[in-house]
């Protein structure tokens, strides 16, 4: 067996438009790998998705792997290009031309400075501040926390989904055991952002700073984004304090170091499988349309007249709240009118908890048409990208990579995190990390149960409920594949 090989580089891929901030740079990382019969590349790119939506174009991809291929005797089968999902409002990278040709140099200059490595893998853990963002209600249902539309009644939460904390960890060192790379793997959408909404590489960039401020020497990280499509951080709807990822992040990258140093690396060879399906594109938009817009009529009319406006019911409501026993005068004003045989008081309050009953009625209403409507909104939209495409299915490539003991398997999909511990636990290999947003994007991707939820990540959807078996059964696959070559 030859001695495997690595180089690593990064290019900065921010945005240089003057009308935005960026907080922290964001980079496509690059880790090229040989063992001397297989030669891959792995891409991590701080961007929202690799094509269909936002700074990268679909062409990016195509264009990237035929240019690697060309120049650099890498197969574009064997390129694996990871987002890290990130958001931020506006423009995040450069333009199109020079997000090519800076994330091909990164690769570039990997291949052209490679050593001979030691592999170790292993696990970490975190889970203080991830929760599945989809949470189960009283009906039956799901109830997604987004900014788009206010959180569930409290009294309609029944429960929470599942999260995986698992920390994947790829650990690559020199020949003199120092790190040279540091690949891991977290499930979690980053949303937070930092203080003014400005450009930032989100969680996964403080984990990454800590991570390689800690070994020093020019060792590298690449986050390769995990099956976090329902899961984001606790803090999202945080009111009562800047919204800021670092200190998440920061945990993120010490719990990663904890682990790493307790993985051993020795000799690990390299495999590739690759394989595209087709997955069916839903047909049921109108059906769910329907249902919601019936939704909406329901709480219409069940809205009821109300006295009260805004104004006037914010310091009645806090009246009631602050003392309830005598909420609207001094006790003594209660004691006097009953010492008088008068019960006016007892009268007042409740016509005025009626009141707040009512307002408060339709307060509850007005929330969940307001979530209706963003929904109604997303199916239409998902409806007419189904319609534009022309197609009943959408191509996905399912690509499995080997190195070592551990077995990487991606998606293009926003995967939902029972989808990736589904693959985890039927898979055959020791350690087994799943990389979603790879390799293009076709949106979310639930499990089939999860359909039933009418949760957002089945609204701002695609694809048919059968898709899962079609994947996981290619996935599957793909891992068996790689398990029977080792």
């Amino acid at each position: 067996m030859s001695q495997l090989r690595a180089g690593v580089a990064k290019s900065e891929i921010s945005t240089e438009d003057p009308r935005m901030i960026v907080t922290d740079p964001l980079f496509a990382k690059a880790l090229v790998l040989d063992d001397g019969a297989t030669r891959v590349a792995i891409l991590a790119m701080d961007a929202v998705a690799i094509g269909g939506i936002c700074d990268i174009s679909d062409e990016f991809l195509p264009q990237l792997r035929a240019r690697i291929e060309s120049e650099l005797s890498i197969p574009g089968a064997n390129v694996l290009v990871n987002a890290s999902h990130t958001h931020t409002p506006g423009p995040m990278l450069v333009e199109h031309d020079e997000q090519l040709a800076r994330t091909f140099d990164a690769v570039r200059r990997a291949s052209e400075d490679m050593q001979e490595v030691t592999i170790g893998i292993g696990v970490g853990h975190e889970d203080r501040w991830i929760i599945n963002r989809t949470l189960r209600t009283t009906d039956g249902g799901g109830w997604t926390i987004r900014q788009a539309n206010p959180c569930p009644p409290d009294d309609e939460v029944a429960g929470l989904g599942p999260i995986d904390p698992e920390i994947g960890i790829i650990r690559i060192d020199r020949a003199d055991g120092s790190p040279l790379a540091v690949v891991y793997n977290y499930a979690c959408h980053p949303l937070v952002g930092v203080p003014g909404n400005y450009v930032t590489a989100n969680y996964p960039g403080f984990a990454s700073q800590v991570i390689e401020s800690c070994l020093g020497g020019d060792a590298m990280a690449l986050f390769l984004q995990g099956t976090g499509g329902d899961v984001t951080e606790v803090t999202y709807k945080d009111f009562d304090h800047p919204r800021d990822c670092s200190p998440l992040g920061r945990m993120l990258g010490l719990n990663t170091l904890e682990a790493l140093g307790k993985i051993e690396t020795g000799v690990a060879r390299l495999d590739v499988v690759s394989e595209t399906i087709r997955l069916p594109r839903r047909t049921d938009s109108d059906e769910r349309i329907a249902e919601l817009e019936e939704q909406q009529q329901e709480l219409l009319h069940s809205m009821v007249g109300m006295t009260l406006n805004f104004r006037s019911f914010l310091p009645l409501f806090l009246k009631y709240r602050l003392n309830p026993e005598w909420p609207a005068d001094y006790c003594w004003r209660y004691m006097q009118a009953e010492a008088r045989g008068s019960d006016e008081f007892t009268l007042l309050d409740e016509l005025n908890r009626h009141n707040l009953d009512r307002y408060l009625h339709n307060i509850r209403a007005m929330e969940k048409l307001a979530r209706l409507q963003s929904n109604i909104g997303t199916l239409q939209h998902h409806k007419r990208l189904n319609e534009e495409s022309g197609e009943d299915t959408i191509e996905a490539e399912v690509m499995g990579l080997r190195i070592g003991d551990c077995a990487i398997v991606t998606s293009p999909a926003e995967l939902l995190v029972q989808v990736g511990l589904n693959l985890k636990a039927a898979s055959p290999h020791r350690w087994t990390f799943i990389s979603p947003f790879t390799n293009g994007y076709i949106h979310y991707g639930a499990p089939e149960e999860d359909y039933a939820l009418r949760g957002y990540e089945t609204t701002e959807c695609l694809l048919d409920k059968a898709w899962h078996a079609i994947y996981e059964n290619a996935a599957k696959g793909v891992l068996q594949r790689l398990w029977e070559r080792r």
